[in-house]
């Protein structure tokens, strides 16, 4: 007789839940990286356009225009750089450590937040404009 062998893989709660985009091509592979990363599965990922708006907690709008993430034990939401941080604590090292360090710096996590904020003004719009146009139908 065989005997069945049990998987010692240790399934882990998510602890921390993002709501990403997965209309932007960015979001997408930074998600796919993100997903790779979480070997523990940390991480409950919500595509905003594979779930029910109703179920979402703040306005899709809002979750649309910034990166949103919540401690799943407080139920605290944050956003930008706080979101990243966040979601960083729960990766290995040392995303892990950049992610603690910043939780723990308002100095660091300001640091963060306005080169998150250049990033949404100035680099964001540009390539959503590249990406609709590699979308459109060719003449």
């Amino acid at each position: 007789m065989s005997r069945a062998h049990l998987s010692t893989a240790t399934v882990v709660a998510p602890q921390v839940r993002v709501w990403w985009d997965s209309n932007c091509p960015l979001c997408t592979k930074e998600i796919a990286f993100i997903k790779r990363l979480d070997s523990q599965h940390a991480i409950d990922f919500v595509d905003l356009h594979a779930t029910d708006v109703a179920s979402c907690p703040l306005n899709t709008q809002d979750l649309l225009a910034r990166f949103h993430a919540q401690d799943v034990s407080t139920g605290t939401i944050v956003d930008g750089a706080a979101a990243f941080a966040l979601m960083w604590t729960v990766l290995p090292p040392p995303l892990r450590w950049v992610g603690t360090q910043a939780s723990r710096s308002p100095l660091l996590l300001s640091v963060l937040e306005r080169a998150y904020v250049w990033f949404l003004v100035h680099i964001r719009p540009s390539i959503q404009r590249w990406d609709k146009t590699q979308r459109s139908p060719k003449s």
